[in-house]
């Protein structure tokens, strides 16, 4: 047989992703019925105390989850919590794990395994006295991290669970008047269709931003410094720029903010770029730069749109506790 054969599976390629904090929680029940539950509960079974046996597995079944799924990424775990909880009224042992890292990708397969291998070690400790076991109820009660950001499981959760974990999703723009600019001379010219400021106008209606204001404008000093005065006097609090951060000679973005006198705001530039230096090394020769305008922060991003629009998604997670802060908040008020 010529040629390479294709595999039918394959490891999902992560490069590309950048390390965000991630966090997952799964959940699952064991039914144990009226011979075995008090057994567990009063920790009486005769092979040892389950619920103690039952966090240690869980522990170790969500440290392995890569070693038990072949496509399944390692990852350098930072938190395991397992809890077991008696459920009378269904004579259940309900256990939660809760699972936490710095990664490219998502956690919730750790979690799910260490719920599996807890609810198994229970079954295991339980069957001598009741082999009519049932697991039931395994699912992901929620993850965080990446570009999604928060995603809940439609089943929900109570409120003793959403008052353990705090599930919390990044602030929004709470409808916040918005301005996209893009900063090209072919594009203002009509010589190709802008992407980016679509993109970025799309992401911020996501965010809850009402986008008030989208214009072409050619590269240069002017006129990008005066309508930008003109967006802060007319009360919009959030303007992203696009185009005009490289090295070319009419790359003057970074310029124009300079010469409003505002604010610079060093240190979400300086994160624009080492976090986007996660996806290409290129990112090191951006001029991103953020400045406070009176009462509206001008970011200059990258022209590309793919760029532009993970710019974005860095800044989704503080952009809303920072027009907060603008607005004289404290730095713990995010919600």
């Amino acid at each position: 047989m010529s040629g390479q054969m294709n595999a039918a599976f394959h490891m999902a390629d992560v490069r590309d992703k950048r390390v965000t904090r991630r966090r997952a929680v799964a959940v699952g029940e064991l039914h144990a019925g009226p011979v075995a539950y008090p057994l567990i509960v009063e920790r009486r079974l005769p092979k040892g105390d389950a619920l103690v046996m039952a966090e240690i597995a869980g522990l170790q079944g969500a440290k392995m989850a890569s070693a038990l799924m072949p496509l399944c990424h390692p990852l350098p775990l930072e938190l395991v919590h397992v809890y077991c909880a008696p459920v009378l009224e269904r004579q259940a042992i309900r256990v939660w794990c809760e699972c936490a890292s710095e990664a490219r990708t998502g956690v919730e397969m750790e979690a799910l395994a260490g719920v599996n291998a807890a609810l198994l070690t229970l079954y295991d400790l339980s069957k001598p006295v009741e082999p009519a076991l049932r697991i039931e109820g395994i699912r992901l009660l929620f993850k965080e991290g990446g570009k999604k950001g928060l995603w809940l499981h439609p089943d929900g959760m109570d409120e003793a669970e959403r008052a353990r974990f705090r599930p919390r999703p990044p602030q929004g723009l709470g409808g916040a008047a918005c301005a996209v600019l893009t900063l090209s001379d072919r594009a203002s010219q009509g010589i190709y269709d802008d992407e980016s400021g679509p993109r970025l106008v799309a992401g911020l209606q996501v965010l809850g931003g009402d986008v008030v204001a989208t214009e072409l404008l050619p590269d240069g000093v002017e006129p990008l410094a005066g309508r930008l005065r003109a967006l802060a006097a007319a009360g919009v609090r959030l303007c992203l720029c696009t185009g005009g951060t490289g090295l070319g000679p009419r790359d003057l973005a970074p310029e124009a903010l300079q010469s409003l006198g505002a604010r610079r705001v060093d240190g979400l530039a300086q994160m624009l770029r080492a976090i986007s230096a996660q996806h290409t090394p290129m990112a090191w020769l951006s001029r991103a730069e953020v400045v406070q305008l009176d009462g509206m922060l001008v970011f200059a991003l990258p022209g590309s749109p793919r760029a532009a629009a993970q710019c974005l998604d860095i800044l989704a997670p503080v952009l809303g506790h920072a027009l907060a802060m603008a607005d004289g908040a404290g730095h713990g008020s995010a919600a």
